[in-house]
């Protein structure tokens, strides 16, 4: 049983690794079929990637491209001092302030009393978002720090509801926000970092000084 727990795990790490040179390729892609923008791209500085970040990590019914300016960002602003390599994690670490200030708002709406969309009224039936939702909130409860971080720390649609989840079960607010600090740190870091290193090679490759 633990050699096939293994040979799944390794799958995955396939399969994860697979999905992120294409998510990279693609952003890539996406910037110089728009170098034109450059000077508007590095216009957003990092107090832009500070706004975009803050309004895309506090709601995910308005499509705002805060991966898309995190990977821009991390592939053209110079540090604030430093060797250049160090640019992508001053980006990370605004873009990650910006993210979990953002995220506040979805832990007030929890509690709050969270959101119709997540909760079914009596005798009605419940659907699998509010049955996902319900899970969450156990999680939450049992195992908040740990599943907190790791939802942070990645790209995945489950920040929203787990952020809703934690309000709901009064998880300690300072407690929610270092934590999601601490994970979108690695998240946005990484993107930046896919950004730089992407991007120049992608420039170097057409001759493209950036």
């Amino acid at each position: 049983m633990l050699t096939g727990f293994k040979g799944l795990f390794r799958k995955w790490e396939y399969w994860v690794g697979i999905l992120a040179v294409l998510i990279t390729f693609g952003l890539a892609i996406l910037v110089v079929l728009n170098w034109h923008s450059k000077d508007q791209i590095t216009g957003y500085g990092y107090l832009g990637g500070f706004v975009v970040s803050a309004l895309g990590g506090g709601t995910v019914l308005i499509p705002i491209p805060m991966a898309a300016v995190q990977f821009a960002l991390g592939g053209i602003l110079q540090p604030w001092f430093g060797p250049a390599f160090l640019g992508p994690l001053f980006v990370g670490l605004v873009c990650s302030i910006g993210e979990a200030a953002g995220a506040m708002s979805i832990y007030a709406a929890g509690y709050s009393g969270g959101t119709p969309l997540f909760k079914a009224a009596p005798g009605e039936r419940v659907s699998r978002l509010q049955k996902l939702y319900a899970r969450l909130t156990e999680l939450m409860e049992r195992r908040g720090l740990l599943a907190l971080f790791i939802l942070s720390a990645v790209m995945n649609p489950f920040f929203f509801p787990a952020s809703i989840a934690c309000g709901a079960v009064r998880f300690g607010i300072k407690k929610y926000f270092l934590i999601a600090l601490a994970g979108k740190f690695i998240k946005c870091s990484a993107i930046a970092y896919a950004g730089y290193f992407g991007l120049r090679g992608i420039f170097g490759a057409l001759g493209i000084h950036v």
